[in-house]
């Protein structure tokens, strides 16, 4: 009989970092936790990189996921917001592959189709649908529900034929 796969999808941001836990098992999927890692805004970059650090590591412990996916970050007009937010992405892709998971990149059209059937679509779209797929689901910020979205596009990307032959290889 299969295991049951828990996921944790992360939506990197420097001020908030979403994460959402999520099991996996065949088809059906099953709200664990989310919640929302926070940095003090008024501290120095390093110290609110680790904030974000100790936070993710926190809840990786606590939760024990298998597989780990995380949003991968788009470019917009302002550099150094966009390099803020890159490092924010290498923390959240650090901590789980420190701790032995495998970690996914999903491009945020893709969480989107995944989760609503079109990869465009609004935050008030893919939070309804989160509710849906997973009417047990709380999250205490748009982030946390984020993170859920790309949690669930994992679930369904992890299946394909490619995905389990680059975990094998």
């Amino acid at each position: 009989m299969a295991e049951a796969i828990r996921i944790i999808g992360i939506d990197p941001g420097l001020r908030r970092t979403g994460w959402g836990i999520v099991e996996s098992l065949g088809n059906s999927l099953r709200f664990i936790a989310s919640g929302t890692v926070k940095s003090d805004d008024k501290a120095a970059l390093a110290t609110r990189l680790c904030q974000l650090h100790d936070g993710l590591a926190e809840v990786l412990h606590a939760a024990m996921p298998h597989e780990a996916a995380v949003e991968q970050t788009f470019v917009n007009k302002d550099a150094v917001a966009t390099l803020k937010l890159g490092q924010a992405r290498g923390i959240a892709m650090l901590v789980p592959a420190r701790a032995g998971l495998v970690v996914a990149e999903y491009a945020p059209n893709a969480v989107k189709k995944a989760v609503i059937g079109v990869g465009h679509g609004d935050k008030k779209q893919i939070h309804m649908m989160v509710k849906v797929l997973l009417p047990k689901a709380i999250f205490d910020t748009e982030h946390a529900a984020d993170a859920l979205a790309i949690a669930i596009c994992h679930a369904h990307h992890r299946q394909s034929v490619a995905y389990r032959m680059a975990l094998a290889g």
